[in-house]
């Protein structure tokens, strides 16, 4: 009975870890889009702007980074970029920067 008990929790566990989504291997790709949609009101789809304000698309990775950065510790002056920049983690700033740089 304990040798059949047993193999029913390693059993168990092994569907519970098949079960449980593994965020952490998720690629940050398939966060991307979410996050560039935020950019999109102001920089355009895909960061291609039709307008004064920059474009964000095929900008240097580096640059972009530190560019939100400064937005997000005030070293940058802006309208509203300072402001939002600053509901931005440093690794949600990377995705993004990764992201727009990408995109031709």
């Amino acid at each position: 009975m304990q040798k059949l008990s047993l193999a029913l929790v390693g059993t168990l566990t092994a569907l519970a870890a098949l079960a449980e989504p593994n965020l952490a291997a998720a690629p940050a790709p398939a966060l991307t889009p979410y996050f560039a949609a935020n950019c999109a009101n102001c920089h355009g789809t895909d960061g291609k702007a039709a307008s004064a304000i920059p474009p964000l698309a095929g900008r240097d990775r580096a640059y972009l980074e530190q560019s939100m950065q400064a937005f997000k510790t005030g070293a940058r002056p802006a309208t509203i970029m300072h402001q939002l920049a600053k509901g931005y983690t440093d690794e949600e700033i990377a995705v993004l920067a990764e992201y727009f740089a990408k995109q031709k």
